[in-house]
């Protein structure tokens, strides 16, 4: 449940930083002309993956891994990593490229800025922040990512006695 909690704060963050952020859709089936919009944000999985075009512009955040270590003497503590996928459309590659940019960077520097999401999940500075743009030539869609590593709630366990 933590997981699935982190990554609807996530969303929801997300959703938030870049509401501003209007960028171009391919002009779709009965369209004349382009919509601009904010990019959709989703979780795990595009809603059709058949379509993952004609969602641009978009991110899509994915638990990549977790682990959970206990040092001696000290509490246990859960990282998880989230990779974010953002892909913008744009005909012009340059500004295409410049608007993926854009996206990446809004998002990078709030995180950097605020460090923590729903007051309970802390982006953990060690693991920090990695972010690419993908290289290969795929225009008009231009696409990256960027993995962040985030300190989970600490589980509590629960104790029962054995002996009366």
């Amino acid at each position: 449940m933590t997981k699935v909690a982190l990554l609807e704060a996530f969303k929801a963050y997300t959703e938030d930083v870049v509401k501003d952020v209007i960028l171009p859709t391919k002009i779709q089936k009965g369209n004349i002309e382009p919509i601009s919009r904010a990019p959709e944000v989703h979780i795990g999985r595009l809603p059709d993956q058949a379509s993952s075009t004609k969602k641009a512009p978009y991110i899509l955040h994915q638990v990549v891994n977790s682990r959970t270590v206990q040092a001696e003497g000290q509490l246990p503590e859960t990282l998880c990593a989230v990779r974010s996928v953002f892909c913008v459309y744009y005909e012009d590659a340059e500004k295409g490229t410049l608007c993926l940019i854009e996206m990446m960077e809004r998002l990078r520097i709030q995180l950097l800025k605020d460090l923590f999401l729903a007051d309970q999940f802390e982006l953990d500075r060690e693991g920090g922040l990695e972010d690419l743009v993908y290289p290969d030539d795929t225009a008009p869609y231009y696409m990256g990512e960027m993995l962040t590593t985030w300190r989970l709630p600490m589980v509590k366990r629960e104790v029962t006695k054995l002996w009366h």
